[in-house]
């Protein structure tokens, strides 16, 4: 809890256990709010007699809703006046919140919180209370859900966003109705929707997510003028296990084609055997070859973006654009490439094991901090260790890694962890 800075400026009046009748009480320094929100989150009405002590705990009151940096006060005449420093507030962002966000839910969470405005301080009372209303509101459909308040730390250590999500239970991407699909491509559809089911559900990009799984089957099918578009329905599925959000999937699948080539934005073509080799996928390819007999596009997009994430370019985008030939059937595509900023390696963790471990595991890894960021150094590093003690512990266990991305340092961290193997 922070503690607020109050002066009583009263001249003439010394004593602790004076009484100040406060005929008239007036905030000042935060237009945002009105005076009546203010008194009420002070708990403070004209008339009221108080002591100096008394004074500055009303003033606590509006400190400890995180909201301003200070608060002080003066007293003259029978006018109470708090002057108010506001604090840096972020914008708020539901995580894996299965709750329409807008203007409604900006709407409720004002009605519901005093003084938000739709931005939350680092910590505080407000902070707090937009957790605790959002999980009223998700009681109120019937789930009945923990949520947590996590910052996210950007460049310089500020927090760019507050993140709110339910941490019990799990969220996930509930039962899938998929319409449109043919018969050739029924068994297919049915077996992505059981995998795509029961994954991570977020807020924001769930919907995305969803789409993209079904359209990149599609388009390693062959249809490539499919379209896909998948939205949330219906209420979630809320049980002591899980909620589930369930969606709907809409696929218009289009005639199907072979795929022909496949060219980098400089017009060279990609080589399909190496695309093959590096996909470890056992196929006599041709230059034509069907997309279900080896190579996709989604394998050609996955490589070439492994090219760019091997010299840091984290947030790559590589997008096909098919050229399409109805008189042969056949789909040419030609490969987009946002490569985004260059990232740099962060700090790196070792989650678990002991001492001596860690030390051996740290003095071996050979991408140091501040380096461009090779992604494909974590599996290399795993790998490499050779008849070592490391390299024999690694063999024996099964060994992961997370990375977390920094969008606003452009640095990404690494954590590591061996876990027993069942």
């Amino acid at each position: 809890m922070r503690a607020a800075a109050c002066i009583l400026i009263c001249a003439g009046l010394h004593a602790s256990a004076q009484t100040y009748i406060a005929t008239t009480i007036q905030f000042k320094g935060a237009p945002d709010y009105t005076q009546a929100e203010l008194l009420r989150v002070a708990e403070l009405e004209a008339g009221m007699a108080m002591t100096q002590s008394e004074l500055q705990d009303h003033g606590q009151k509006l400190m400890d809703t995180g909201l301003f940096d200070n608060v002080t006060f003066q007293f003259a005449g029978g006018t109470l006046t708090y002057v108010l420093t506001p604090g840096v507030l972020v914008p708020v962002r539901l995580g894996n919140l299965p709750l329409a966000s807008g203007k409604e839910l900006d709407a409720a969470l004002r009605e519901r919180v005093p003084l938000y405005r739709g931005k939350v301080p680092q910590d505080g009372a407000v902070t707090q209370a937009v957790g605790h209303a959002l999980e009223a509101m998700l009681a109120a459909k019937g789930m009945q859900a923990t949520v947590q308040a996590t910052p996210s730390t950007g460049a310089n250590q500020q927090i760019g966003v507050m993140n709110y999500a339910i941490t019990q239970p799990p969220v996930r991407v509930g039962a899938i109705n998929v319409v449109g699909a043919s018969a050739q491509m029924q068994a297919k559809v049915t077996q992505l929707a059981q995998s795509v089911t029961k994954s991570g559900y977020d807020t924001e990009y769930a919907a995305e997510n969803v789409e993209h799984a079904f359209a990149s089957l599609y388009t390693d099918e062959g249809y490539a003028v499919a379209k896909v578009h998948a939205e949330q329905v219906g209420s979630p599925v809320a049980s002591s296990e899980a909620i589930d959000v369930p969606f709907n999937v809409t696929v218009e699948e289009g005639r199907h084609y072979k795929l022909g080539t496949i060219r980098l934005p400089g017009g060279e073509p990609l080589d399909l055997a190496e695309l093959n080799k590096a996909a470890e996928i056992s196929s006599t390819a041709t230059e034509k070859l069907t997309l279900a007999e080896g190579v996709t596009v989604r394998t050609a997009l996955q490589y070439v973006a492994g090219q760019y994430k091997s010299t840091g370019h984290m947030e790559c985008k590589v997008s096909p654009h098919a050229e399409l030939d109805d008189a042969t059937g056949v789909a040419n595509y030609r490969i987009e490439v946002d490569p985004g900023p260059v990232y740099t390696m962060g700090k790196l963790t070792i989650e678990n094991g002991a001492d001596d471990l860690r030390a051996a595991m740290l003095a071996a890894w050979k991408l140091p901090e501040g380096t461009v960021f090779n992604q494909n150094a974590i599996a290399e590093y795993f790998r490499k260790q050779g008849n070592t003690p490391l390299g024999r512990t690694f063999a024996s266990v099964n060994c992961r890694s997370t990375l977390t991305m920094n969008p606003e340092t452009h640095t990404v961290d690494v954590a590591l962890r061996l876990e027993k193997k069942p």
